[in-house]
């Protein structure tokens, strides 16, 4: 007796669903009992007594607190394992470089020798071992987009594996190899990643040619235009000071970033416009031409101040905290924006000129394959 069709799907997705919770459970076992393979000792913290408060305030009365902390830790590696040790961990309100650590945290030491014959070991605290947050993040996006997504959610990781994969091997070219050109690694990367996200997801269909096509075409002309008024302005205005310690052109490395960084978003548009104009065609295949650019326009110009004010958002929110320490040590806020904001806006800029015209090569790429569907028809 043969098993039908629906019980084979209700079994193989109980399966993958048994296999996904064994590998959580599994991930989560092994970072949590992983100090035995780092080289460098590992402490898991047992007491804290909070020893001394001292208030301080810097030359432009910017306000802060010093507080010294007694820390009781068990080592969980290494020859001393199981053995105490004692730890000062000095941190401020702030928390810039350095913050409280509670009961439970593992963090990565360094030993001292027992010149005094003590008999207590003793040491200085050199990082916190984080594999385990990260590794719990990761689990709950993963798990977000299995359940939004489904299947398509398990094609989106695996797309995302690969295209870090493959970034990582053409930065990896760049470094060993100063002869590779860095703008022709990332137009390669960014026609790889297209391919790798639009098919992976939305399968070998006309919506993924014009998506892709839509794409390629966008990004490249928008650092095309990027580069030009660059040109034409002799660059002007960009402070490239945060990139002042690289050994490359960082002309070409900031290139680089603005190729990369407009894909993104412009690999957004494309496929919203593609898959928009197709569900419009398979509502209604009988939609007139004029009536489908009408509709892509209007849908174009929903999300195009959306999609700009993310991209504004997204590069102007890494450099909050520069801008806050420029400000509070009394930098004027003219030095302030041009030291800190220069490339951010001008890869925002960029992005949005992709994005702005995506949206119409998105609606005609998609007409030209709709067209050729409803001539197969």
């Amino acid at each position: 007796m043969f098993t039908s069709t629906p019980t084979k799907k209700i079994t193989i997705r109980i399966i993958c669903y048994f296999l996904l919770v064994l590998c959580f459970v599994a991930s989560v076992f092994f970072v949590g009992h992983n100090e035995s393979l780092y080289e460098r000792p590992i402490a898991e913290v047992t007491k804290t007594v909070l020893e001394d408060t001292t208030p301080v305030s810097d030359m432009y009365s910017n306000d802060d607190q010093l507080f010294t902390q007694r820390i009781t830790a068990v080592l969980k590696n290494g020859e001393a394992k199981g053995q105490l040790i004692y730890l000062t961990n000095e941190y401020s309100s702030s928390a810039a470089f350095d913050h409280e650590y509670k009961v439970g945290n593992k963090l990565f030491i360094s030993i001292k020798a027992d010149t005094k014959n003590t008999g207590q070991l003793t040491g200085t605290i050199i990082d916190v071992k984080r594999d385990y947050y990260v590794l719990m993040v990761a689990w709950i996006f993963i798990f977000t987009l299995l359940i939004v997504g489904k299947r398509k959610g398990l094609f989106s990781i695996i797309s995302l594996i690969v295209n870090a994969l493959i970034l990582s091997f053409a930065l990896d070219l760049y470094v060993k190899h100063s002869n590779v050109n860095l703008l022709i690694v990332s137009g390669v990367c960014v026609l790889l990643f297209t391919g790798v996200s639009l098919i992976l997801i939305n399968g070998l269909n006309e919506k993924t040619y014009a998506a892709m096509l839509a794409t390629i075409l966008g990004t490249f002309i928008s650092l095309l235009i990027s580069f030009f008024v660059m040109w034409i302005t002799s660059e002007k205005g960009l402070r490239y000071e945060e990139m002042q310690f690289l050994t490359r052109p960082y002309h070409m490395v900031f290139m680089a970033g603005l190729f990369i960084g407009a894909l993104g978003a412009v690999m957004d548009v494309s496929i919203t416009m593609a898959s928009s104009m197709f569900a419009l065609y398979d509502q209604d295949p009988t939609i007139s031409d004029k009536a489908l650019k009408t509709s892509g326009l209007d849908i174009g110009k929903d999300i195009m101040g959306t999609i700009t004010s993310i991209l504004f958002f997204v590069y102007i929110c890494g450099s909050i905290p520069m801008l806050i320490l420029y400000l509070k040590n009394s930098s004027t806020l003219g030095l302030t924006l041009s030291m800190n904001l220069s490339l951010e806006l001008a890869r925002a800029l960029s992005g949005g000129i992709g994005v702005v015209l995506t949206i119409p090569i998105s609606l005609y790429t998609s007409m030209i394959f709709i067209k050729r569907k409803r001539v197969n028809r």
